[in-house]
């Protein structure tokens, strides 16, 4: 059996046993809580200066931890 095929038997198999798929994108914040975390830590860091790869290093490691647990859930 190829691997093009698997995929269809895949969703006939789902919709042969009424099984509700729900539609979401593989990168929603809703099912990776973890993009919100990358999306606060981008921001936090983008808003300081940087002039080199190891200021960069030592900003995002400043803003990991200011970062709180409950921010991320």
């Amino acid at each position: 059996m190829t691997s093009s095929i698997l995929p269809k038997l895949w969703q006939n198999g789902l919709k042969d046993n009424k099984v509700k798929v729900l539609e979401w994108p593989s990168q929603s914040p809703d099912l990776n809580p973890i993009e919100n975390l990358w999306a606060e830590l981008k921001k936090c860091v983008r808003a300081r200066r940087h002039t080199n790869l190891t200021r960069l290093h030592q900003l995002c490691q400043e803003e990991w931890a200011k970062i709180i647990p409950t921010c991320c859930g």
